[in-house]
């Protein structure tokens, strides 16, 4: 049976946010024609400027909603605008309750979560956005490391099957998970042997946000992250962290979820990360001198590390094997 999608658009949408997604399902329908299809839809009809400034013609909002399967919010710097679009945000509470599955790519998913859909369920959204999504939708159990989430239907209750995802690209991950979720492993992997692309990083991996916004000097623990990059040979656990801060380890951990979304292990483990991918991109000696002097103490444990956040192994950063 086909899928029938609708691409919920919205002014100052990123055309990135579309495009991938529209991709995969294109190469589906090649591959297995009739499997989808697809209708770019906003509040407003006719046409949607994107951030990029390109129009994009659209419907208006479907009036018969048993006619989709699938309703997929694309993010953009507009969002925040359209999640003060009452008619936008009551069309996409009664597509919930309409059996169709919703998705959102990157910061689509605050249009989700002002229309309550995520509301004691799991989510994702850009790591941009995570201090913002923690802060406006508090209800929701975000995970702002996950690259997608995909949180099954309970029909019991009435609530959707849901798909979020982090950034631009990790869309393209979401959709290469529902179609190989829909047709099969080898039509996914096939897909994304003509995007160019790995079928390899589940949902879970991290999307290894490198925590720049604590790098702004308004950024609460901005100073203590810098001492950690300064020196991260040092242990940096959380009792000495929130000495150095001057709180309790409880309620220093809590505040420094609050605010940046990650724990802090979560925290220094990604700095460590981020210094040793650097050396090995400015071509470094040695992968164990590496691992030495970023903290990890052994190649195997920032290898772990790498796996976990970049879902590539140190080597494949040495300057000249390619980056991911």
């Amino acid at each position: 049976m086909t899928c029938r999608i609708a691409f919920v658009l919205f002014p100052g949408f990123q055309q990135l946010d579309l495009a991938g997604p529209m991709a995969v399902f294109e190469l589906a329908r090649l591959a297995r024609p009739g499997s989808y299809d697809w209708r770019l839809v906003a509040s407003a009809p006719v046409a949607v400027r994107s951030s990029a400034g390109v129009a994009w013609p659209v419907q208006g909002l479907p009036r018969r909603l048993g006619d989709l399967d699938l309703v997929m919010v694309i993010g953009g710097d507009g969002v925040d605008e359209a999640c003060r679009d009452a008619r936008l945000v009551a069309w996409l509470r009664r597509a919930s309750r309409s059996g169709a599955r919703i998705a959102s790519i990157c910061s689509g998913s605050l249009l989700l979560a002002a229309a309550g859909l995520l509301d004691e369920r799991t989510a994702t959204t850009h790591w941009s956005r995570s201090r913002q999504f923690a802060t406006d939708f508090p209800a929701v159990r975000l995970q702002p490391d996950r690259i997608y989430v995909r949180e099954p239907a309970v029909r019991q209750h009435g609530l959707p099957e849901l798909w979020t995802s982090a950034g631009m690209t990790a869309g393209i991950d979401l959709c290469l998970a529902l179609l190989a979720h829909d047709h099969g492993e080898d039509i996914a992997r096939e897909a994304a042997r003509h995007l160019v692309v790995e079928r390899r990083r589940p949902g879970g991996q991290s999307q290894f946000s490198p925590l720049l916004d604590l790098q702004r000097p308004e950024g609460r623990f901005g100073a203590l992250l810098d001492e950690v990059r300064r020196d991260l040979r040092r242990d940096h656990r959380v009792e000495d962290l929130a000495a150095r801060a001057c709180m309790s380890p409880r309620h220093f951990a809590r505040c420094f979820h609050a605010e940046t979304g990650v724990t802090p292990a979560q925290a220094v483990e990604r700095l460590r990360v981020e210094a040793a991918r650097a050396a090995l991109e400015s071509g470094a000696a040695s992968v164990l001198r590496v691992s030495l002097e970023s903290g990890f103490g052994s190649t195997e444990r920032m290898r772990r590390a790498f796996l976990r956040l970049l879902g590539r192994p140190p080597a494949a950063f040495r300057a000249g094997g390619g980056a991911a």
